[in-house]
C-alpha cells in the first residue's frame, strides 16, 4: 500500500514537472510573484532579527545586568507618536554618596557625570576634535559600565577622593594623539584646560548607531567637579548586580533607598528613573514591530497576487488539457486522480516561487547583517512560515481548477477541440 501510494505521489510530481516546464513562461512569472512576496517577508523579517542580535550585542556594551538611576527618562519616539521624557529635580552629589554608602544589596553601585561632551584632548602637536565626552567617576565606573582596561591600572580610591590629574582614555582617542605608537601609560595629555596623566588605555568597544564609546576620557568625578564645574549638575548612578537573577530585587531596594534619600513622601510618584541597561533595546525592539506589521502585510498583499496570478494558470492549463483529462477519465482515472494532479502541481509551482523567495529573503537580510557586522542568520522560524504559506497559497489557488478539471465529462473532454 505505501510504495502504490509513493509511487502515485512520483508520478503525480512528475506529470506536474512535465507541465511546468511546457508553459515555462507563465509558470516562471508566477513562481517570480510567489518568490517576491516570501522575499519580501523573509528578508524583512531577517533583516529585522538581524537589528535585534545587534542592538543585543550592541546594548551589553552598557553593562550587562546594570541599571541606572537619573533625573530624566529615556524615551524613543517613532512616527507622530511623540511625547515629552519625564525630568527629576537633579540628583546633587551629596544625594548620590548618600545612596552609595546606604546601598547594603550585593552589588557594585557607581557614582558619575557627564562633565562635557566637547573637549579638545592633545599631546603634543596632536589634538582631537572638540568633541571628546568627559567622564567624571569613582573607582567603580569600569565594572559598572562594561568597560576593560588593556593596558595600565584603573582610577584608585585615593585618586577619587583627592580629585587627582589621573585619567583613564579610550581607544580611538589614543589613536588620534599618539601618533607615533608612543605607550600612553604614564605620559602627560591636556584635556580642556587641564594636564592629566595616563593611568590606563580602555579597550576597544566599537562605535555603533553613531556612538562611539571609545572617544572618551574617565577622570575622578572629584576633579570633574572642580575642573568642569557647572550650576544645577545632576549626577547618575550605575549599579552592576553580578547575580542577572537578583536585578528586579536590586531594583526594588534601590528604588526604597533613594525614596528615602531624596525624602520622598508615602504615596508619591518616584522623583527619579531607574533603566536597566536593556530598556532601550527594548523600547527599540518594539518600535520594530511596526516594520514587521509591515513586512507581513506585504508579504501577503504580494501573496494574495501570485495566488490569482497562480489560480489563473491553472484554469488555462485545465482548458488546454481537456483532451488530455478526457484520455486519462477513459483509460480509468478517477476524480480523486484528477484533482491530486492538478493540486500537485499548483503546489510545485508555489513550493519552486517559496524555495526561490526563502533563498533571496535570507540573502537580502544576511547582506544588512553583515553591514552591520552580526553574524549569519538562518530565521529557521520565518523558513517554516514561508514553506507553509506557500503551500496555502497552492491549495487555496489550485483547488477551484483542480475540482473543475476532476468535474469534466470524459466524453465532453475528448471531443473538445
Amino acid at each position: 500500500m505505501k510504495s502504490f501510494f509513493g509511487g502515485l505521489v512520483l508520478e503525480n510530481l512528475r506529470i506536474s514537472m512535465q507541465s511546468v516546464r511546457s508553459h515555462m513562461m507563465r509558470t516562471t512569472l508566477t513562481v517570480l510573484i510567489i518568490a517576491f512576496g516570501i522575499m519580501a517577508l523573509v528578508g524583512i523579517l531577517t533583516s529585522i532579527d538581524a537589528i535585534k542580535y545587534y542592538l543585543n550585542d550592541n546594548f551589553q556594551m552598557m553593562g550587562a545586568n546594570t541599571f541606572t538611576i537619573r533625573n530624566r527618562t529615556m524615551q524613543v519616539n517613532v512616527g507622530n507618536n511623540r511625547s515629552k521624557p519625564k525630568h527629576f529635580r537633579e540628583i546633587t552629589y551629596e544625594e548620590a554618596l548618600r545612596f552609595k554608602e546606604s546601598y547594603t544589596f550585593p552589588a557594585t553601585p557607581s557614582v558619575f557625570i557627564y562633565a562635557t561632551n566637547l573637549a579638545t584632548v592633545k599631546f603634543a602637536n596632536n589634538k582631537t576634535n572638540p568633541n571628546v565626552p568627559i567622564i567624571g567617576c569613582d573607582e567603580n565606573y569600569i565594572i559598572t559600565s562594561g568597560n576593560e582596561i588593556i593596558k595600565g591600572r584603573n582610577i584608585s580610591p585615593t585618586e577619587v577622593f583627592y580629585g587627582a590629574s589621573v585619567t583613564l582614555v579610550g581607544n580611538d582617542v589614543i589613536k588620534k594623539v599618539f601618533k607615533n605608537n608612543e605607550d600612553p601609560v604614564g605620559k602627560y595629555i591636556n584635556i580642556g584646560p587641564g594636564r592629566y596623566l595616563v593611568v590606563g588605555v580602555l579597550k576597544e568597544k566599537g562605535s555603533s548607531m553613531g556612538f562611539n564609546p571609545d572617544n572618551v576620557c574617565l577622570i575622578p568625578i572629584n576633579n570633574a567637579r572642580q575642573r568642569f564645574a557647572r550650576p544645577n549638575a545632576s549626577y547618575s548612578i550605575n549599579v552592576h548586580v553580578s547575580d542577572g537573577e537578583k536585578l528586579e530585587a536590586a531594583i526594588d531596594e534601590a528604588t526604597g533607598i533613594f525614596r528615602i534619600v531624596r525624602q520622598t513622601d508615602v504615596g508619591d510618584e518616584d522623583s527619579f528613573d531607574i533603566s536597566k541597561s536593556d530598556n532601550l533595546a527594548n523600547m527599540l525592539f518594539d518600535s520594530l514591530s511596526y516594520l514587521r506589521f509591515a513586512a507581513i502585510i506585504i508579504g501577503l498583499i504580494t501573496l494574495l497576487g501570485a495566488a490569482i496570478g497562480l489560480m489563473n494558470i491553472m484554469l488555462v492549463s485545465v482548458t488546454e488539457r481537456t483532451r488530455e483529462i478526457g484520455i486519462r477519465k477513459a483509460i480509468g482515472a478517477t476524480r480523486n486522480t484528477i484533482r491530486n494532479q492538478f493540486l500537485a502541481e499548483a503546489v510545485v509551482i508555489a513550493q519552486i516561487g517559496g524555495l526561490l523567495g526563502i533563498i533571496l529573503g535570507i540573502a537580502i537580510g544576511n547582506a544588512l547583517a553583515l553591514s552591520i557586522g552580526t553574524s549569519f542568520i538562518i530565521p529557521w522560524n520565518w523558513i517554516i512560515w514561508g514553506v507553509g504559506l506557500c503551500l496555502v497559497v497552492a491549495l487555496a489557488s489550485g483547488i477551484i481548477p483542480a475540482v473543475k478539471a476532476a468535474k469534466l465529462d470524459p466524453i465532453d473532454a475528448l471531443r473538445y477541440e
